[in-house]
């Protein structure tokens, strides 16, 4: 072990800055957890506040809430694990066929640069496109004879709303990781494909997709841990009034708990809940991996 660790030290050294800053804003803050079990009280501290045991968490099993947010949680999350997951292994698939380099590059390009906007650009630009005041769609809509649609407003189309701009933002770039898979594929293997004459279609189902299986399935293992984690500010600026009953989620949920109303320790449970939730789907689905024959996460 250590004659492996000062033949790779370069190596090692690498890890160094992102250990840190795991250490520092991940493993630290895990001692805030403690007040998920107590009366919290900032002019206390944590240590002097009172326990209280699991109240906060009975509370939040019990409450109507729970399974409003519940619900909507994994509703979201379904949509992205059904809708959303395999798009960027289609379009990796797709991106791999094409023969022009320069015309491969630029698709690319387009597809990888609304990741780099933020939340906030993505829903004002869809804000602007879907507004009942003077929006393209509405406007489009109505050129063809039909009523115009409050998208922004509806709680029908919240999920469809959010959904499509997940895609438009982290589809293209989500293909990063499949075509460097890709690109490790043995080129002997499409050889021998296309001398017993094997279209595209069936190289990239017997060959392509084979090939980048483990790397699929621990893509899929990790985005089932973030079962319950969907991002709060996305969701957040989508919520109104007209829709909070079919969008309100964990992350919403606990910042409105926690710093709107002062809930500090009943938030902090809601956050704990959601953490062992996560945990507990990524080692049942890592063991169903390995029952496969897959190399799972660990």
């Amino acid at each position: 072990m250590i004659k492996s660790i000062k033949k790779n030290k370069l190596l090692y050294l690498m890890l160094v800055p992102g250990l840190i800053y795991f250490f520092i804003y991940k493993y630290i803050p895990m001692y805030g957890l403690i007040i998920a079990f107590k009366d919290y009280k900032p002019y206390l501290g944590i240590l002097a506040s009172d326990w209280v045991g699991l109240e906060h968490f009975i509370r939040l099993f019990q409450g109507t809430d729970f399974w409003i947010i519940f619900r909507n949680t994994l509703t979201l999350f379904g949509l992205q694990l059904v809708v959303f997951f395999p798009i960027p292994i289609i379009l990796s698939l797709m991106l791999n066929e094409i023969r022009s380099n320069w015309y491969k590059r630029s698709v690319q390009t387009l597809i990888y640069i609304p990741h780099f906007m933020s939340w906030v650009v993505i829903v004002s630009i869809s804000y602007v496109v879907l507004t009942l005041d003077g929006g393209i769609v509405n406007g489009l809509l109505e050129m063809m004879g039909f009523g115009p649609i409050n998208f922004l407003m509806s709680s029908e189309w919240f999920h469809p709303m959010y959904i499509i701009q997940v895609i438009w933002r982290e589809a293209g770039w989500g293909t990063i990781i499949f075509l460097a898979a890709i690109s490790a594929v043995n080129i002997e293997l499409y050889e021998a494909a296309r001398m017993d004459g094997a279209g595209r279609l069936r190289q990239m189902w017997h060959i392509t997709l084979p090939s980048i299986r483990s790397v699929i399935v621990v893509l899929l293992i990790l985005k089932i841990g973030d079962v319950l984690e969907l991002g709060f500010e996305h969701v957040y600026l989508l919520l109104n009034g007209s829709n909070r009953e079919v969008g309100e989620i964990f992350d919403t949920y606990v910042y409105t708990a926690g710093l709107k109303q002062g809930q500090f320790s009943y938030a902090t449970a809601v956050g704990f809940f959601k953490g062992i939730v996560g945990l507990i789907l990524v080692m049942l689905a890592n063991r169903l991996a390995k029952k496969f024959g897959e190399e799972g996460v660990y």
